[in-house]
């Protein structure tokens, strides 16, 4: 049978990736599809640097003549960003070719308009190493849990930021210390915005709550709020508590309508979630047959990305001869049942608060806090009272009044009501500082 030819768009650590396992397990891949699988050529911007690679397959600078090239099967995208790869994808569709992409931005944003032109001309588009790098959770989502309704998925999917989180946890440094040297390592980029202000996570996020629940792609219904503002004393009042501070990605789906939000969170420690640390990621799905399922893997690097590309190539091959029709819709569900849902905005969400406080050292201070949440009905699940500190704050006497770190836990609650009592409390000339809010997920 003829073999089937890949052409790849980029040759960086994720193209070299698949590069590497398509030529290392070719006759194991060869032994799954019954056909086997040849890498033939490869589209980058430097041609001296990749001809040095000596992948034995034609190089070259015109991207566009890879994605029309009439010997080319399969066409595999890990350029990122949104241009050229959003033209280039839509001239592979164009001219019938399959797609697999590693572009999480390109999905999440443009996905939908990329999907419907595959499904018109009857080829497959597929984007497992667009999230989670290595952990098949979109073929868990699509196939492995389809007897289910999907109700929740909770998960750390950004390395950089758990990374981040686990460095000030165990060694107690500061956001900006490890930060750094995450730089250094190259876990972040030197402009770590989207890994650090939950960016990157949102993109996932809007992938995998559309496989979960059936609807159009919705990235700009994610609520995004990162963990810059993290301190060392959050973390290690968390810890006192007994809870680890981890930054999610959680989509939940509700009478009223879908919860889609990114942001640092409060988990009880003795959770698998709480321990999943450096790197990794590891994504919670809830279905209501089967329960809570966990996945974990790296989230990212040359050969776990590049082995959710190459499996999406397989599923591409085998696929090649079957009537679209029959093969399992991109999304899950089929096109015309996906369901556009009721997205919830942040007044809405419900959730257990972590609140911070700091006020003046003065009796009856904590008692009028507490009216407030009385008076809202949000009900105080716990309360600590840490030691005072000396910041020369002055009563009318002109005496040194200390300032003393109240926390708080709430019970769950909306979120609306949880900002009405931060302004009120806020407003009171005993508290001091603007109060710390992190969220709290039992899961």
């Amino acid at each position: 049978m003829k073999p089937v030819t890949i052409g790849l768009l980029g040759l960086g650590t994720v193209g070299q990736g698949v590069a590497n396992i398509l030529t290392r397990n070719a006759a194991e891949i060869e032994r799954r599809t019954g056909r086997s699988i040849r890498l033939t050529r490869a589209a980058v911007r430097n041609k001296a640097k990749a001809e040095a690679l000596n992948l034995g397959i034609d190089i070259t600078t015109d991207a566009q003549s890879l994605v029309s090239d009439p010997d080319i099967d399969i066409v595999c995208e890990a350029m990122g960003g949104d241009d050229p790869a959003l033209s280039l994808l839509h001239s592979a569709i164009a001219n019938g070719k399959h797609v697999i992409t590693a572009n999480k931005a390109l999905i999440a944003v443009h996905g939908n308009e990329l999907f419907r032109a595959a499904s018109e001309k009857g080829v497959t588009i597929a984007f497992e190493s667009a999230v989670a790098g290595g952990i098949p959770i979109i073929k868990a989502l699509r196939e492995g849990l389809t007897a289910n309704r999907i109700e929740w998925l909770v998960g750390i999917i950004n390395g950089t930021g758990n990374f981040i989180l686990s460095e000030m946890a165990e060694k107690g440094r500061t956001f900006d210390d490890v930060l750094a040297e995450a730089q250094e390592l190259g876990y972040a980029e030197a402009d770590p915005t989207f890994d650090v202000e939950g960016i990157d996570a949102a993109h996932k996020l809007a992938i995998m709550a559309s496989v979960a629940f059936g609807m159009p792609l919705q990235f700009d219904a994610v609520y995004t709020e990162g963990i810059s503002q993290i301190t060392r004393e959050d973390v290690e009042f968390a810890e006192e508590l007994g809870y680890r501070i981890k930054h999610l990605g959680v989509a939940r789906r509700r009478k009223e309508g879908v919860e889609l939000r990114v942001h640092p969170t409060l988990i009880p420690e003795r959770r698998l979630l709480a321990n999943v640390n450096g790197v990794m990621n590891a994504i919670v799905v809830h279905g209501d047959a089967v329960g809570p399922t966990l996945y974990y893997g790296a989230g990212a690097g040359s050969e776990p990305t590049g082995s959710a590309m190459v499996a999406d190539i397989i599923d591409a091959v085998r696929c090649l001869d079957a009537d679209p029709a029959h093969r399992v819709p991109t999304l899950a569900f089929q096109p015309d049942a996906l369901t556009p849902h009721v997205m919830l905005d942040t007044a809405n969400y419900q959730s257990a608060y972590y609140l911070r406080l700091h006020a003046l050292d003065q009796p009856g201070v904590l008692a009028t806090v507490t009216d407030i949440f009385g008076k809202l009905g949000i009900s105080i699940e716990a309360i600590l009272q840490k030691e005072p500190e000396m910041v020369g704050e002055l009563s009318d006497d002109s005496i040194e009044v200390p300032n003393v770190p109240i926390i708080l836990l709430t019970r769950r609650v909306r979120e609306g009501l949880i900002e009405t009592a931060i302004e009120r409390i806020e407003a009171l000339s005993t508290i001091t500082q603007p109060v710390t809010r992190i969220r709290v997920e039992s899961l």
